[in-house]
């Protein structure tokens, strides 16, 4: 609990309001959806403690990428409560029944809690989750169908395992299997494991609404996965990658207007409460990119900042889900620093690119580049001030320094992605944060400075999955445009509380 004396240090938990204002689904070319905060006071006493499990988080999701990828289908998520972002539904019922799931770009699967779950190590966790993402179990409806096992949709959720095989477990007879006739028998039952959890689940399809204000958004013939058991995972996740199941793949398939393209626009927050009042734009479908310029409002980095840069997806073959891209180096200062080769590109094995996350708050590098970026930082900053190695010992966060008064000589941070001029300033606030240490009664109060990006392991611990992933904290002030048909990803400057209110004028 928190000291009720001390200062009130919040993390973010990002909740889809979802609704549309004056937007006609069958012609619309875009939806608009605002993402607000909701903040908890409660489980954060203090920023080394919100800092150490941000980047605890941040490690976990990444190293558990590639700890399985040969046993079984491994995704991330999440490894405590109040970190990320949530989007809500409507379920088919009556009376309806609201859910609110973790919107994840790392994986392919949408799935609730149902009655009766049991969440097993769950303790404390619904707690202290802000009511915004709290575990609301889904009733399954009377219109509710169980997915046969020869679908498409029961071998998508059994990593593509043939749907005869599907079919024999599920009890089918034989001569049934042989003539394709098990439309009666439902999918099995399926494992998924997640970064510090897992859970078990059947597939089922039912009308499910992104609850819009006017009109409603329903998909008739929604898939999702309904759990009755999870091991440390009570609420339930909308995926948003790269697979049959996931939301966005559902919705192209009812609207390909809508569902071949999205993008998220993040108001930049440095986890203050106060500048996480206004809405952050969740726009799912297509829109002119001559309009998002002109009512973007863009920084003042670079050539036309407020237009979009664009990578081209790369393909991998083991985690098809994720949306991986490449990373040619990266500059700090005037110092370009190459990217190793397996950053550029995924290999047969499933090795190497750079996963662009929603999941992940703080960006991991492969252990020689990052390296790199520190002694950078070192030279330019570390001859002027004090390493705060106290604070990088308690935040997980590396290098940290003391500073008087406001640190001049941090250099700049540019991610060259692969592509012609595919190249990205940073602003300043999304690799260094700064904050006040101490004033707890033992030690004084020193201004603080730490580089917000890690160590992902070196590159025989990255073997089998990403080299990389671009965290969420990274990615605030921009808008990170996933085109699913043209198969790139784009970032453009965004002043993300002018978007959304200029966006939702019309």
């Amino acid at each position: 609990m928190a000291n009720p004396n001390s200062p009130a240090f919040f993390f973010p938990c990002f909740t889809l309001l979802c609704f549309l204002l004056h937007v006609s689904v069958s012609h619309s070319q875009q939806l608009l959806l605002p993402l607000t905060h909701s903040l908890s006071t409660t489980q954060y006493t203090s920023t080394h403690h919100l800092l150490k499990s941000a980047s605890a988080r941040s490690a976990a999701r990444h190293r558990h990428r590639h700890r399985h990828h040969k046993t079984h289908r491994q995704v991330s998520l999440p490894l405590s409560p109040g970190s990320d972002y949530t989007l809500s539904f409507t379920l088919n019922s009556s009376p309806p029944q609201h859910v609110s799931l973790y919107l994840d770009t790392g994986s392919d699967l949408v799935w609730f809690p149902c009655r009766p779950f049991e969440c097993i190590l769950c303790e404390g966790k619904t707690e202290t989750q802000s009511s915004a993402a709290a575990a609301i179990l889904a009733n399954l409806s009377s219109s509710a169908a169980a997915v046969p096992c020869k679908s498409a949709a029961c071998s998508a959720a059994h990593s593509n395992l043939p749907s005869s095989d599907l079919c024999a477990i599920a009890n089918c007879p034989l001569d049934l299997i042989e003539t394709s006739d098990c439309q009666s028998y439902s999918c099995p039952s399926f494992y998924y494991a997640y970064g510090d959890g897992s859970l078990v689940a059947r597939l089922y399809t039912d009308a499910v609404t992104l609850p819009l204000a006017s009109p409603s958004l329903k998909l008739r013939n929604f898939t999702f996965g309904c759990a009755h058991t999870a091991l440390a995972e009570p609420v339930g996740v909308a995926g948003f990658g790269r697979g049959v199941l996931s939301l966005p793949a559902q919705l192209a398939a009812d609207s390909p207007q809508l569902g071949n393209r999205f993008s998220y626009c993040l108001v930049s927050h440095s986890f203050d409460s106060d500048r996480v009042r206004r809405p952050s734009p969740l726009i799912l479908g297509r829109f002119d990119e001559e309009k998002e310029k002109r009512v973007g409002g863009g920084g003042n980095e670079g050539n036309d900042p407020t237009r979009y840069v664009y990578t081209s997806l790369l393909e991998n073959p083991k985690h098809p889900y994720f949306y991986t891209v490449g990373l040619e180096g990266i500059s700090v200062g005037k110092r370009n620093i190459p990217a190793p080769a397996f950053l550029k590109k995924v290999d047969g094995g499933g090795t190497g690119g750079l996963v662009v996350d929603s999941g992940t708050t703080f960006t991991m590098l492969p252990a020689g580049l990052y390296n790199s970026v520190v002694a950078e930082f070192e030279n330019r900053v570390g001859r002027v001030y004090e390493r705060a190695r106290e604070v990088e010992a308690n935040t997980g966060l590396s290098p940290c320094y003391y500073y008087n008064d406001a640190v001049a000589s941090v250099p700049s941070l540019v991610l060259h992605f692969s592509g012609n001029g595919s190249s990205v300033v940073m602003p300043r606030k999304n690799y260094f944060y700064e904050f006040v240490d101490g004033g707890d009664g033992k030690k004084g109060k020193r201004k603080v400075g730490c580089l917000m990006l890690m160590n992902g392991g070196d590159e025989e611990e990255l073997s089998g999955g990403p080299g990389a992933t671009l965290g969420n904290y990274q990615q605030q002030g921009f808008e990170v445009v996933y085109d699913l048909e043209k198969r790139k990803v784009g970032f453009a400057r965004r002043k993300c509380a002018s978007l959304w209110e200029s966006l939702n004028q019309g």
